[in-house]
């Protein structure tokens, strides 16, 4: 596990640029969530292994399928005694607003249920856990809030990647969901983690980023449409300009691996 080496690398980037917040792509505790606002492991894998100054800003989080394996609500509730950790809900929106972007929306979902009732269902019974919550309330707030959304960036965020090269590789079931709505609303980047990964990957106009590695790494092979894949823990770190959204991995080590602009509009 390279977790804490990636924390320094995360620090010493953020530090860098200046950054503003962090976003976690979920799974933010193995191998099967928290179990309350008092778990010994808000601790022992957040606050004690994040702890440098640069990284004192808001956290906005998504969950995981092995955060559900836990208590997803206790992830929720840790918002309201802990002003780093910023999950207001199992999906929610960012304003540009709020992170001194006006010109960018963040959009958090939550995939796990969107999988249906059926994924990970022995682990999680095995545990006690509820049943999944239903998808299509969560299908329609999103397709409302880009629709709502003036941004010249949209950026939607979830656990789950829609196409990947990894060990558990994309979703059938999430690209006919969620494509439709990245398409229509002209949503640059999908961010995604569960495989645990470095990609860049571009289908049509929406460039599908995994960064699903910041503990640990399994292999990965390339698929349609990808720009670049490694297999080694790391971290992905993000800049906005005027006309490109400029994206760089890096690895545990702090060592730069990749550079890309997405584009504001999509190119011909």
């Amino acid at each position: 596990m390279r977790q804490k080496d990636v924390a320094v690398a995360m620090a010493r980037a953020a530090a860098e640029i200046g950054s503003r917040f962090v976003v976690s792509v979920g799974d933010n505790f193995y191998p099967a969530g928290v179990k309350s606002v008092l778990d010994p492991q808000w601790n022992t894998s957040f606050e004690d292994v994040y702890s440098a100054a640069s990284l004192q800003t808001p956290w906005y989080v998504a969950l995981g399928n092995h955060d559900y394996r836990g208590q997803p609500a206790a992830q929720v509730a840790y918002s309201r005694s802990n002003a780093r950790w910023r999950m207001p809900s199992r999906y929610y929106a960012i304003s540009g607003a709020e992170v001194g972007a006006p010109e960018l929306d963040i959009f958090v979902t939550d995939t796990t249920p969107l999988l249906g009732e059926q994924h990970e269902a022995v682990a999680r019974l095995a545990r006690g856990r509820v049943r999944m919550p239903e998808a299509g309330r969560q299908i329609a707030w999103l397709r409302a809030a880009l629709e709502r959304s003036r941004a010249d960036w949209k950026i939607v965020i979830g656990h789950h990647p829609i196409y990947s090269g990894g060990r558990h590789g994309g979703s059938d079931i999430l690209a006919m969901q969620l494509e439709p709505l990245l398409k229509a609303h002209n949503v640059q980047a999908y961010i995604a983690g569960h495989d645990h990964t470095l990609q860049h990957i571009r289908v049509d106009a929406t460039h599908h980023i995994c960064t699903g590695a910041g503990a640990s790494a399994g292999g990965v092979e390339a698929v349609e449409g990808t720009l670049f894949r490694h297999d080694e823990p790391g971290f992905a770190m993000f800049t906005l300009d005027g006309e490109a959204l400029n994206l760089e991995f890096r690895d545990f080590n702090g060592r730069s691996l990749y550079r890309a602009a997405i584009p504001k509009m999509a190119l011909n």
